[in-house]
């Protein structure tokens, strides 16, 4: 078995805000418009503004299919994954085929780097939930933290944050990433609140690095930092914390679970606990199949704020 052989549909993955998240990977490995210093996946290796294609349709709706029928119902089918979603050209036409399949409701998790784009803002019309992000309240701040594509300014991401949230019929969650010493300054987060109180999304959610960055000088805020800055918004706010599962919720029988437990871990670093609420396995399961993963040096491990966290080692 080749443990890491690219699939499109992953998890599901436990999570705070989604529940069971079962997740589409729209794009290859690190393709994004930006290069967040915070990135859980590590570098950009394609940083592009380019709308293409990027994997077939035909083979995303094969694997959804299949997790539809053999597993327990999601809470959310969120397109995500390895990169920015937004930059697979028929985005839109995703979200209306998944809509055929079932009724489970479509998240979109992005950066909002393209909201600018008329065509973007279409595409994501019929998805039921959008949570672009807003890391910096200048585009100093942004150019440091994002490290976005030249073609991205700051001014032009956040009005198109705004054009998107005048139009989106859907609900919009704006997330946050507070990095200490760089963001969770008073004026940097009271640049940041700024522009999102005129956004008037749903709600904001802040969020800091809990799973090892992309830098190693990145530093998370304390929890109880977190709660401080909550005061900087008008809009409804909350703190994101790290999913915690006291254990599975099922227990699926499956000839892949070591191929499902690296496709997990190839978008989203996670923890035994994390891997076992995710995919329904039970935790002692869970490590058998991360020390063969291990030993066939396809994960690594890496201890971060007293948890160990798991992640697909990339070329």
């Amino acid at each position: 078995m080749n443990a890491s052989r690219r699939r499109f549909v992953y998890g599901p993955v436990p999570s705070r805000r989604l529940g069971r998240s079962l997740g589409i990977d729209l794009v290859p490995y690190k393709t994004c418009s930006y290069d967040c210093i915070y990135c859980q996946l590590g570098r950009t290796t394609n940083k592009t503004t380019e709308l293409a294609e990027y994997v077939p349709l035909d083979g995303v709706y094969e694997e959804l299919a299949e997790k539809l029928r053999l597993d327990p119902e999601p809470d959310y089918i969120s397109l995500a994954g390895s990169g920015e979603p937004t930059l697979h050209s028929r985005i839109g036409e995703l979200i209306a085929g998944i809509k055929r399949m079932t009724p489970i409701p479509v998240a979109v998790l992005t950066n909002g780097s393209l909201l600018w784009m008329p065509e973007v803002r279409a595409a994501l019309a019929e998805a039921d939930l959008a949570i672009p992000s807003l890391d910096a309240g200048n585009q100093q701040t942004f150019e440091r933290v994002n490290r976005p594509h030249p073609d991205i300014s700051f001014e032009e991401m956040t009005a198109g944050l705004a054009a998107f949230g005048e139009t989106f019929g859907g609900e919009t969650w704006l997330e946050v990433f507070a990095l200490a010493g760089i963001t969770d300054a008073p004026g940097e987060m009271a640049a940041i609140a700024a522009i999102a109180n005129r956004l008037r999304p749903a709600r904001v959610q802040l969020n800091t690095a809990t799973r090892p960055p992309a830098e190693d000088y990145v530093v998370a805020v304390p929890p109880e930092r977190l709660e401080g800055l909550r005061s900087f918004f008008d809009v409804p706010c909350e703190v994101v914390a790290e999913h915690r599962a006291a254990g599975p919720a099922v227990s699926p029988a499956t000839s892949n679970a070591r191929r499902e437990v690296a496709a997990l871990l190839e978008r989203r670093p996670c923890t035994v606990e994390g891997i076992a609420a995710g995919l329904g396995m039970a935790p002692n399961e869970v490590i058998k199949h991360l020390n063969a993963l291990v030993a066939a040096g396809v994960v690594r491990s890496e201890r971060r704020g007293g948890d160990t966290y798991y992640e697909v080692r990339h070329p």
